[in-house]
């Protein structure tokens, strides 16, 4: 056997590129170990069990716990019109969604319009632009009312709740309760002809109706949403037709019906 001599470079890396090619790829000594000449270490008895950590504090929400419906009424109630309502929800402190959320998401399209597009709530895009349905659920419902001849300068677009709920899950019927008098105000102020509404939730809140989307949708009713009287046409949810594009053949018929209702009424 050779005597062990000091490797030039050219070898050394031969040796790194055999242990790269082994598996070792990291070097924890100076010094080479023989694991299979140690012996295991004696037992001395059961280990002894870390005490676990103390648990973190759970964070606390900022905001109110709960706020009172029948002061939301009354402030919705005092706005005489679209900016004073926008300003009057700007700074109003009575639902906690609004310390979660980046900034409000009042509305969009043109509020002299004769149409009203209403959805649930803002998803994470509303709620970074202050825009409802400007993510790529919007996009498509961009395309779904050039489909009938439609745009934002056409219709108004609202959401049941104005901040978006945490993780985007679903308002809670607190929640609901004190933003319902704000979009109450919103719908008396812009006084539509046409409502649609987009998806279950927002129908369920304008219909007053514990039925699913499926089974109300494309049906006409006339509603009364504040101390406004509408006819409204519930369909599904942009959101909904990007998961289960089979349903856009339901969505495109309520937007044909929505056109027709719209013509005959001398809306387009």
């Amino acid at each position: 056997m050779s005597q062990d001599r000091t490797l030039n470079n050219a070898e050394l890396l031969s040796v790194l590129d055999w242990y790269r090619a082994a598996g070792v790829d990291l070097a924890i000594g100076e010094e080479p170990v023989d694991r299979f000449a140690q012996q295991p270490p004696a037992p001395t008895g059961m280990p002894q069990r870390a005490a676990p950590p103390p648990p973190s504090p759970v964070p606390q929400a900022t905001g109110p716990v709960g706020g009172d419906p029948g002061e939301a009424r009354r402030l919705a109630g005092t706005a005489a019109s679209l900016d004073e309502l926008q300003k009057t929800l700007n700074d109003y402190t009575g639902c906690g969604l609004k310390f979660r959320a980046t900034q409000l998401v009042f509305a969009d399209g043109n509020p002299k319009a004769r149409i009203m597009l209403i959805g649930e709530a803002p998803g994470a895009e509303e709620d970074r632009q202050g825009k409802p349905f400007v993510g790529r659920s919007g996009q498509l419902l961009d395309r779904m009312l050039a489909a009938i001849g439609l745009d934002r300068s056409l219709v108004y677009i609202a959401n049941t709740v104005p901040w978006r709920p945490p993780g985007n899950r679903a308002p809670t019927p607190e929640e609901l309760e004190l933003c319902l008098p704000f979009l109450h105000r919103q719908v008396e102020l812009v006084a539509p002809r046409l409502v649609m509404t987009l998806g279950g939730p927002a129908m369920q809140t304008v219909f007053n109706s514990t039925n699913g989307i499926i089974k109300m949708r494309g049906k006409w009713e006339n509603v009364a949403i504040g101390s406004h009287e509408v006819d409204a046409i519930p369909t599904l949810h942009p959101a909904y037709l990007l998961r289960n594009p089979v349903a856009k053949q339901q969505a495109w018929r309520d937007l044909l019906s929505l056109r027709a209702k719209a013509e005959s009424l001398g809306l387009v």
